[in-house]
């Protein structure tokens, strides 16, 4: 059978950026990610995801401004692709699914915080860190998270499928919280991709009371099932 096709969208502002990219192609290749990866695709000519994919062998896709559901749709036609994931990708996303020309069923990303309340405009990567570890700090949260969502014309609004908690320790700083959350992502994300792309995590593109997961399956339980402690 052939498996599905899957593009990643990276920003990678530096050398040390697309990870999550590089990540998720490792799985492809070791069976854990039953999906080929087509290509990456960057807002940063020459960075970190570019030299990854170098390195590795991948397609790699320069996307400058302005990032419209035209240039997103030109993409994700020229791609092939089934599948399209956010993998640090800092853009607000429209249009991409080609099925339907705006953003469904087949479009997730990945949040290094709790949604929703530590996600929208302006927070990712670091700033989510900063957040959680001043929540924390005033008794607001005693965790941060992992989590993936479909993605809808709202940053971070998308149908939430994962949501793995992170405990935060006292002597933490946003720095040691955020590699923290990174192996969580790094762990996960393959895992929660191929549910996804194998189409036992689905929902209809626009009712976020669609959300389908696998028979008997409960977020409990899957994080017993795939337990992970950084």
């Amino acid at each position: 059978m052939k498996k599905p096709t899957l593009l990643v969208f990276a920003s990678g502002t530096d050398k040390d950026g697309g990870t999550g990219f590089e990540k998720l192609v490792l799985a492809s290749r070791d069976g854990r990610l039953s999906a080929d990866i087509v290509g990456v695709v960057s807002n940063h000519e020459n960075g970190g995801v570019r030299a990854k994919a170098d390195r590795i062998g991948v397609h790699f896709r320069h996307f400058p401004k302005p990032w419209d559901a035209g240039g997103y749709q030109s993409i994700a036609d020229h791609s092939g692709a089934n599948f399209f994931a956010l993998s640090g990708w800092l853009k607000l996303v429209t249009g991409l699914d080609p099925a339907t020309r705006f953003n469904s069923r087949t479009v997730f990303n990945i949040h290094p915080g709790p949604l929703p309340g530590f996600g929208g405009p302006g927070l990712y990567g670091h700033h989510v860190h900063e957040a959680v570890m001043a929540a924390f700090k005033k008794g607001e949260v005693t965790h941060s998270a992992v989590s993936m969502h479909f993605v809808s014309a709202e940053y971070d609004r998308g149908p939430l499928f994962c949501h793995i908690p992170v405990k935060i320790k006292d002597d933490d700083t946003p720095e040691i919280l955020g590699s923290r959350v990174n192996q969580y992502e790094h762990f996960y994300q393959p895992i929660m991709t191929d549910l996804v792309v194998g189409g036992r995590i689905t929902w209809d593109g626009q009712d976020p009371n669609s959300l389908r997961f696998p028979p008997g399956h409960t977020m409990a339980g899957f994080i017993e099932k795939y337990s992970f402690e950084a």
